[in-house]
Order: C-alpha cells, then structure tokens, then sequence
C-alpha cells in the first residue's frame, strides 16, 4: 500500500507542474518519498517526471552556431563558379553574406551559394558571415583564403571615347591556361532605345599563355548616347568548356553629329 501511494501522490504532484523549476522541486521531492528497496522504481519517475516539463528544458538548448567548411576551391577567372557553405547549431532558418566587397563577377546568395564568373585573376581572402534565427541573432564569421587562376581575362586597354561622330577603343584578351582557346571578342555600342550596334568583332585561337593580346574597334554612330559593351568567349574544346568575360562602360557615350 505504501508503495502505490507513493505512486500516486507522484502523479498527483506531476500533474501541477507549471514550469521546468517547478518540475524539478517536485521530482525531488517525490523522490524524498519513495523507498529505496522499490526496484526500478526511482527510474520510472525520473522517466515520468520528464515527460511533463524537464525534457524540454534539454531539447531546447541550442549548440553553437558553426560555419562547417574548412575551405574554399580554387577557382578560374571567366569560368563559372558555384559552392555552397554549410551551417550547424544555432536556431535556424540561417542567413548568410559576407564582410566586405567581393570581386567581379561573384555574388554570395542569402542562402549561402558563392556563384558567378571572376573577373581577374590573383589571391583571394573572404570573410563569410552566417546569421541564425535566434532573438537577437548569434551572427558568426569565417575566414577563407583561395585564388582565381588566370584563364580568361578581358580589360580596357584604351577606355572607348568619342571622338567626333565616331566611338573607338581597345580592350587586351589574356590566356593563362593550359589550353588553347577558340576565343570570339564582340563589342557593340547599345543606344538608348535598346538597338546595338556592333563597332568591333573578331574570332581567333588564343594559345596558352599568351598575355594582354590588343584588339582595337571602332565605328561611326547617329547622333544619341551609347553604353559600350566588350563580350569574350572562349571555347575549350578539349574540355568541352566555356569562358566567358565582359565589360562595360559605366556611362553612356554622346555622339553628336552635325553642327
């Protein structure tokens, strides 16, 4: 008879749990009650007890929030470019970003996927943000060191001017590679209705190593204002792969004819 009392005065006491302290007061003092000599008894109210209140107590503690990568791949200037950072911890949904600037041609997703094609070539330090859901968030920030190869690169060489009613320039292709490049440079002059109209074009095989190749352009134009546009494609057959490179004019470009 003692020992079901002391059953039952437990789920009595149970029963008026109204916090996780709360809980364990009552544990403890259930506990107090029930002889030692009742086998697996004190187990089974320990059991119980979590039920009502000092399990959720355990489930709710968060482990830190981590940037699980270690490093970042090496990537090619002109080719395309795509990784995903991994989190762990913390109270999702996560978001992430970055410290700083990143160089041309990458972009960094709210859902952490780095992507894009790098426009230059040389070493490379990003420093990844990752904020969770808490409130307030936990932000936390990773260091990652890699480079962008050389393969593909497209710079002004003389940035395009207008010069009476005419726009001309250059630009200067590189292959930093080890591969030779079936290589096709298109630049237009794109008005302001949206009509392009093509000043410079050439198509010819770039071979590995060759650095800062001129490719002059130029044309008359109507009267209006221009953004130049300069494309590069390279085509890699014996990897069955495409570079791409491009540059613009951060303005338009008046050309006006006539007195």
């Amino acid at each position: 008879m003692d020992q079901r009392r002391g059953i039952f005065r437990f789920f009595y006491a149970a029963g008026e749990v109204k916090s996780t302290n709360g809980a364990e007061m009552k544990a403890g003092r259930v506990l107090a009650r029930v002889p030692s000599s009742v086998p697996g008894l004190t187990a089974l109210i320990v059991a119980i007890v979590a039920c009502f209140g000092v399990a959720p107590s355990i489930a709710r503690a968060e482990t830190p929030l981590t940037i699980v990568d270690d490093s970042l791949p090496t990537m090619s200037a002109g080719e395309q470019f795509n990784f995903t950072f991994h989190g762990a911890g913390g109270a999702p949904p996560y978001l992430w970003g970055v410290e700083g600037k990143l160089p041309d041609g990458l972009s960094m997703s709210p859902q952490g996927v780095l992507s894009g094609r790098p426009a230059k070539s040389g070493p490379l330090t990003i420093i990844v943000v990752l904020a969770d859901g808490s409130h307030p968030p936990h932000p936390v920030q990773k260091s990652f060191q890699t480079a962008i190869i050389g393969s593909l690169t497209l710079e002004w060489l003389n940035t395009p001017a207008v010069n009476n009613d005419r726009i001309d320039g250059s630009v200067e292709v590189s292959n930093g590679s080890k591969d030779e490049f079936d290589l096709t440079v298109i630049i237009v002059a794109v008005a302001e209705n949206g009509r392009a109209t093509a000043i410079g074009y050439q198509r010819f095989p770039l071979k590995p190593g060759t650095t800062n190749f001129p490719i002059t352009f130029g044309n008359t134009l109507p009267n209006g204002a221009y953004v130049i546009h300069a494309d590069a494609v390279a085509e890699i057959p014996a990897r069955n792969n495409i570079l791409r490179q491009r540059l613009q004019t951060p303005g338009p470009l008046r050309v006006a004819v006539g007195p």
